[in-house]
């Protein structure tokens, strides 16, 4: 029986006697399209390239980072249909038509989104290295209406990790963020 993992179907010797000629492969790559920052960008990917990957090593977006790969630290958080998911967990031909936003898309020209600039107002980082998946979850928990109080505000952000502790400023801006939803 075939399976991916088990190379031992290359063995010539194999005592299955499976038909080696007849065995499944895999598509080398296939078309993607994918709509990101209001643009559509057409793509050969492999079938199990993520979205985290064909953002940075296919469009060269690299504002969204590779952290832990494993949906841990939140590094790699970008806007899916206005909702916050950690791309380095999906696969890029699951978001097809659909609406991504990374970090580079959500300034209008010079003029700076207003949580970016709030990030810069309240010194929200350090490092800078979780600082776009750290924006990108403020916008989607406004976006998402749940975050009511200073505790709900952290539990739902404590999927970006920022090692150097900007937590504080952090929350403050996710604060005025919602504030200023509720003002709107």
């Amino acid at each position: 029986m075939f399976h991916p993992y088990n190379r031992s179907f290359m063995n010539k010797d194999n005592s299955s006697g499976a038909d080696y000629a007849h065995r499944p492969t895999l598509p080398e790559t296939r078309s993607v399209t994918l709509s990101v920052n209001g643009t559509s960008h057409q793509l050969q990917l492999a079938p199990w390239t993520t979205l985290l990957d064909a953002l940075r090593e296919h469009l060269q977006l690299t504002g969204t980072k590779k952290g832990c790969d494993h949906g841990q630290c939140g590094a790699c958080t970008i806007l899916v249909d206005g909702k916050r998911i950690n791309s380095c967990l999906t696969l890029a031909v699951m978001q097809q038509n659909k609406d991504i936003t990374t970090v580079e898309g959500l300034a209008q020209g010079d003029q700076l989104h207003p949580v970016q600039q709030a990030f810069i107002d309240h010194d929200a980082f350090q490092c800078g290295y979780c600082t776009p998946g750290q924006i990108c979850s403020v916008i989607g928990l406004v976006n998402e209406g749940k975050a009511k109080t200073l505790e709900e505000i952290r539990d739902l952000m404590s999927g970006n990790i920022c090692r150097c502790g900007a937590y504080t400023n952090i929350v403050q801006v996710a604060q005025e963020a919602l504030e200023r939803r509720h003002a709107q």
